[in-house]
C-alpha cells in the first residue's frame, strides 16, 4: 500500500523539461501538486476510519520495491506512470462518483490527469532512450496487481462506503510515503541533468 502510494506520489513529481537530457526531473509544480491531491483526498472523508475497522484489508504492495535499489529510472517512471495512470481509473468510475463529493472528486481526477499528461512525454523520452521495457514489465505488472486487487476488493464490498473510505486511506498513505523514491527520482534526475 504504501509502495502504491510512494510511487504515485514520485510519478506525480515528475515532469518534462524539453531542454533536459531526459527532461525528466521531479519538479516543484509537480510537489504541489501531489500536495494538493493529498489535501483533496484527505476532504472527501465522509466516514469515521474508526466505523469501518472491520473493512480494513492489506492490498499487498511490496514496499520493499521502492525503499531499495530495485527501479532504475526508467523503471520507475513507468510504474509512477501506471501508479497514476491506474489510480485515476480508479477514481474516474460510475461507482466512485456515487461515494465521493462530486466537486472534490473532479478536482482530484483533473490533478491526477494533468500529471499524466505531463508525464507522458518524459515516458516518452525515456522509452525512445531506453529501450527496456521487459525490465519495466515486472514492476508494472505488480502495481496492476496491486490496483486489481482493490477493485475486486471494492466489488465484493459492493462498492460500500466503508470500502470506498479504506481505499481512500490507502491511497492517502500511498501518496504520503513516497518521499524515498521521490528523493531517489531528484538525486538520479540531478545527476542525469548535470552531465
Amino acid at each position: 500500500m504504501a509502495f502504491v502510494l510512494s510511487l504515485l506520489m514520485a510519478l506525480v513529481l515528475v515532469s518534462y523539461s524539453p531542454g533536459r537530457s531526459l527532461g525528466c526531473y521531479l519538479s516543484e509544480n509537480h510537489m504541489l501538486g501531489a500536495r494538493e491531491n493529498l489535501r483533496l483526498l484527505a476532504q472527501m472523508n465522509r466516514l469515521s476510519t474508526h466505523s469501518c475497522l472491520q473493512d480494513r484489508k492489506d492490498f499487498g504492495l511490496p514496499w520493499e520495491m521502492v525503499e531499495g535499489d530495485q527501479l532504475q529510472k526508467d523503471q520507475a517512471i513507468s510504474v509512477l506512470h501506471e501508479m497514476l495512470q491506474q489510480c485515476f481509473n480508479l477514481f474516474h468510475t460510475e461507482h466512485s462518483s456515487a461515494a465521493w463529493n462530486t466537486t472534490l472528486l473532479e478536482q482530484l481526477c483533473t490533478g491526477l490527469h494533468q500529471q499524466l499528461d505531463d508525464l507522458d512525454a518524459c515516458l516518452g523520452q525515456v522509452m525512445e532512450e531506453k529501450d527496456s521495457a521487459l525490465g519495466r514489465m515486472g514492476p508494472i505488472l505488480t502495481v496492476k496487481k496491486y490496483f486489481q486487487g482493490i477493485h475486486v476488493y471494492l466489488k465484493k464490498k459492493e462498492y460500500s462506503d466503508c470500502a470506498w473510505e479504506i481505499v481512500r486511506v490507502e491511497m492517502i498513505r500511498a501518496l504520503s510515503s513516497s518521499t524515498s523514491l521521490q528523493e531517489r527520482l531528484r538525486k538520479i534526475g540531478g545527476d542525469l541533468n548535470s552531465s
